[in-house]
């Protein structure tokens, strides 16, 4: 395993195990999106929602990479659900990046009353050419199966927010059983000293010579968990992609499981009452 390892998705498509994530990286995106790049990543998470689409674009068409090396995901808002233009928000997304395609284009929130119609436009839209894959996030088990009533196209992922505070394992056991790849959003929480200062963390990374937020992004990839860090440090974004050279023991993997709090930084089960 390392920096170009990918996952199989359910679409036939491989989606490499870590990415970059810029949420909130606003001005910066296209720095740190070309630290990135030329660090080794292959792998770029955007959304509608932050404002940094052509950001992405452009600094994956200036890096030079071949756009057959490079995965991008970007999301459609829930706004966008609501007043039923699925399909000219996915070409909106397509003009701002302007990178011939998109790679997984998902449905960001379980909008109530939307989702089902949303994921019925994203499968007509996915036609193999403009987009490859289709996913969710932020879904739990019942939006899932809510989801799977009418569904035709299984979601090749689920972006949740999955951390060794917030571990979801029932939800990934779900996805495992169903052929949905994991995905974990905020890998190292947000606004959470207490995670990345965590002493057994701290414990497990003196051992290895490796930073608490190493050893965390290292547990998502040896539990099969595609994993996006954000930071617009080149530092710091080489520094979370150097988690390759040093494997877990399986009673470490326990050892963080059982770090487990359920602390939730926004619910899906209430968020969309407010955007």
């Amino acid at each position: 395993m390392d920096i170009t390892t990918n996952i199989m998705l359910n679409s036939g498509k491989p989606m490499p195990v870590l990415g970059l994530g810029v949420f909130q990286s606003a001005g910066q995106t296209y720095n740190a999106v070309r630290y990135a790049l030329a660090a080794g990543y292959r792998h770029i998470d955007t959304a509608s929602l932050y404002g940094n689409e052509e950001q992405v674009g452009k600094a994956v068409r200036d890096s030079g990479i071949p756009r057959g090396e490079i995965f991008v995901t970007t999301k459609l808002w829930n706004t966008e659900q609501r007043s039923h233009r699925q399909k000219e928000a996915f070409w909106e997304s397509m003009e701002r990046l302007d990178i011939s395609y998109i790679d997984l284009y998902l449905l960001h929130w379980p909008v109530p009353e939307a989702f089902r119609e949303s994921w019925a436009v994203l499968e007509e839209l996915c036609d193999g050419k403009n987009l490859k894959s289709i996913g969710v996030s932020n879904f739990l088990e019942h939006h899932v199966d809510e989801l799977m009533e009418t569904a035709k196209i299984i979601p090749a992922v689920d972006q949740v927010e999955v951390h060794p505070y917030n571990t979801k394992w029932a939800l990934r056991q779900y996805l495992k059983e169903h052929g949905i790849a994991c995905e974990a959003l905020s890998p190292l929480g947000r606004d959470n000293k207490d995670l990345i200062t965590d002493p057994v963390l701290a414990s497990i990374g003196q051992k290895y010579g490796k930073s608490a937020a190493q050893v965390i992004l290292r547990w998502d990839v040896q539990n099969g968990i595609i994993t996006i860090p954000k930071s617009v440090h080149g530092e710091r974004i080489l520094q979370n992609s150097q988690i390759f050279d040093f494997e877990l023991s399986s009673e470490e993997m326990q050892q963080i499981e059982a770090l487990n709090r359920n602390q939730l930084h926004e619910d899906p089960e209430t968020f969309c009452n407010f955007f």
